[in-house]
């Protein structure tokens, strides 16, 4: 063994407790740490020939790369809708690592780790109230959630065709149909060869709604004349965190052949809690779901899971099996996650997800949920109390999507944030909405409490008076 590494397997327990009260000291400091900043290292580093061992290799990260990192699990980090690690999802996304296990089967001699994302999956449909005629598994994130449910809908498309598109590709034009999709939807009709540009869009509903107008639909739907489509639904946009009414699509549904999806990468743990589970009601027809962990789940990145119905399993193998690799196994007989999404090599993501079930059960989550819709009613109030700032639409869940007041301030909404973002107090990211260009905050993160609310406004008052 090579001399260094055998030095570092001999002080292995040392090196770990090293990195361990690193990882302390930068949570225990997260309120101080900035939520940007405008560090840059030279990128041409050598590489060393004899290798430094892992504690020299731990002082020159501190020295040189850990000051490139930014609070983004911190409780001002309201950019991406992203979610801080909770102290569970920590200690089981460790461990996931310490065990390093290829998630890939149920029934095999290289281990049974896949067992624990079946059971994880099964959790979730609790959380969420849906049934278990959902299959699920975990991928990184809701570009590869909706990368997997859209696949296995693209494969769907084909056969009404009587045509396998994974074996021979596309040879139909699919029509898809959505209002406000998610980029990451339009990502993956990119990667799926369908086009980011082909889609129709449907309109949304008058009055300051991003949800899609269910009798544009229905006109849309008609003038396919019979055809098949695919349908991508949001339960949470973007901007304004609106839901499309699932309980109408259903009814469409049932007069009409699609395959209904839907994106609540955010949006779906409405679900969780009694005051705002109606948003989703009725979104256990859907075909498909994407759910990310990393957001409202508050799980370290990079975690999310797909839900689709357990009736479309032969056209899920059909579009990921590993066909010609015999050491794999038949992917008919035996299930390996291997053979239903789009990574062969998985490491055990649904571990820091099954911590943070377990530990905090669903009463645990909905005090989540419902703290950060009331901290972004109350930062939306303060905004409005503030009289130089306007809302571009109702507080429907956890964003809040503004601008400064009066048109003639448009040309400044984008010097106030980065302004905004440069004092490393707060981030937030720009958005245009209705033709406005505005500013987005979400509040998932479980550490956000109303004095972090009370310091972004005061510095969003002392920006306004030097633009």
């Amino acid at each position: 063994m090579n001399s260094i590494l055998q030095h570092d397997l001999n002080d292995f327990e040392n090196i770990l407790e090293k990195a361990k009260q690193q990882g302390i000291n930068f949570l225990n400091n997260l309120e101080n740490i900035p939520t940007s900043n405008k560090n840059k290292i030279d990128l041409k580093r050598d590489l060393n020939e004899l290798g430094l061992g892992s504690v020299e290799a731990m002082k020159e990260f501190n020295e040189r790369l850990a000051p490139l990192l930014v609070s983004s699990p911190g409780p001002r980090y309201w950019g991406f809708v992203t979610g801080g690690s909770t102290p569970a999802s920590i200690a089981g996304d460790w461990l996931a690592s310490v065990y390093d296990q290829n998630a890939q089967s149920i029934n095999s001699q290289g281990g049974n780790s896949a067992l624990i994302e079946f059971e994880t999956i099964n959790l979730l449909l609790q959380l969420l109230e849906l049934p278990d005629s959902f299959l699920g598994g975990f991928v990184t994130g809701a570009t590869m959630s909706n990368f997997t449910s859209l696949a296995v809908a693209r494969q769907w498309f084909g056969k009404q065709f009587g045509k396998d598109f994974a074996k021979n590709g596309i040879s139909e034009t699919i029509n898809i149909l959505t209002a406000t999709p998610h980029s990451s939807s339009i990502k993956s009709l990119s990667m799926l060869g369908i086009g980011s540009q082909n889609y129709t869009v449907v309109k949304t509903i008058e009055g300051n709604r991003e949800a899609l107008d269910i009798t544009d639909l229905e006109a849309k739907i008609k003038a396919l004349n019979g055809a098949p489509f695919i349908l991508i639904s949001s339960a949470g946009t973007v901007n304004t965190a609106d839901f499309d009414d699932f309980e109408s699509i259903f009814k469409l549904k049932e007069k009409y052949k699609f395959w209904w999806h839907i994106d609540g990468a955010f949006g779906g743990f409405a679900a969780v809690s009694e005051k705002y589970k109606h948003f989703v009601k009725g979104w256990e027809n859907a075909d498909s779901i994407t759910i990310d962990c990393h957001k409202w789940l508050n799980v370290p990145y990079e975690s999310a899971f797909y839900l689709i119905k357990k009736e479309h399993i032969n056209m899920q193998i059909e579009t990921f099996q590993n066909s010609n690799a015999p050491y794999l196994g038949n992917p008919l007989e035996n299930f390996n996650y291997l053979n239903i999404v789009p990574e062969n090599s998985r490491r055990l993501r649904a571990l820091p997800v099954w911590f943070s079930l377990v530990a905090y059960g669903k009463e645990g989550f909905c005090d989540i949920i419902e703290k950060s819709t009331l901290l972004a009613l109350h930062f939306a109030n303060a905004l409005v109390d503030d009289g130089r700032f306007e809302l571009l639409a109702p507080i429907r869940l956890n964003n809040v999507c503004f601008t400064l007041k009066g048109n003639e301030n448009q040309d400044k909404v984008n010097e106030f944030l980065k302004k905004l973002n440069d004092t490393g107090k707060v981030f937030m990211t720009p958005t245009v909405y209705q033709n406005k260009k505005g500013i987005r905050a979400s509040f998932v993160n479980w550490r956000t409490n109303e004095e972090d609310i009370r310091i972004v406004i005061q510095e969003m008052i002392t920006i306004l008076s030097q633009i």
